[in-house]
């Protein structure tokens, strides 16, 4: 048994879904599934209440949908990372999703072993994002995001900022660069600031976007 056990929330109005999920995800050592919703509300109350490490969230949910979800969630600063499990049709609304905090998306269609490698990565800290939904975001954050802002990043903040646009989670960061995770945290926050972002996905894009990657 794995040592650390990633504790997930299935939110979708579909039963079947949810049941489907629930199999794929039963057989991984290393993952739980928590509890359900059938709604996004629901699927709030549920993640304050259970507090889980993932959340699996469809985005076209009737009442309250996928993307007012993930607003909520941030407002009550719920550390859950959400996890969009949408289907090719809907891939405009993933634009959305992820700029609402989002880490992250895969298609319904999935397969069961890309479905745990997915939910083992945001939970590690790493944003996922296709090409083309990568392309979409950079393009909408040209219009407010200029490089002279990250003129004003340090050079520490600048590394942490590349690490961040490679995926690496605060611990990983801060082994990288050898500080401790709080030191971390607020070198993130000051990157934020800076550079007028609401979080790591903004900030990972900007990273690819002016070049803080190599």
């Amino acid at each position: 048994m794995a040592d650390k056990i990633i504790r997930v929330l299935l939110v979708d109005d579909h039963q079947v879904v949810r049941r489907g999920l629930r199999t794929f995800l039963e057989i991984q050592e290393d993952i739980e599934v928590v509890g359900e919703a059938s709604d996004g509300a629901e699927g709030v109350d549920r993640a304050e209440e259970l507090r889980p490490d993932v959340v699996l969230m469809d985005i076209k949910m009737p009442g309250t949908d996928g993307i007012e979800a993930l607003r909520r969630l941030r407002e009550l600063d719920n550390p859950a990372k959400v996890l969009i499990v949408t289907s090719f049709t809907e891939q405009r609304t993933v634009v959305p999703a992820l700029r609402a905090g989002a880490s992250g998306y895969v298609y319904k269609d999935v397969d069961p072993d890309a479905l745990a490698g997915a939910i083992r990565s945001v939970h590690a800290g790493h944003v996922l994002l296709q090409p083309e939904v990568a392309g979409a975001l950079l393009a909408q954050e040209d219009a407010g995001t200029g490089t002279g802002r990250g003129s004003t990043l340090t050079e520490r903040e600048r590394e942490v900022l590349g690490l961040i646009a490679d995926g690496r989670s605060n611990r990983e960061i801060a082994r990288a660069l050898v500080l401790s995770e709080k030191t971390v945290k607020t070198h993130v926050s000051n990157i934020l600031m800076k550079l007028d972002l609401a979080d790591r996905t903004q900030a990972a894009l900007w990273a690819v976007r002016h070049g803080a990657v190599g």
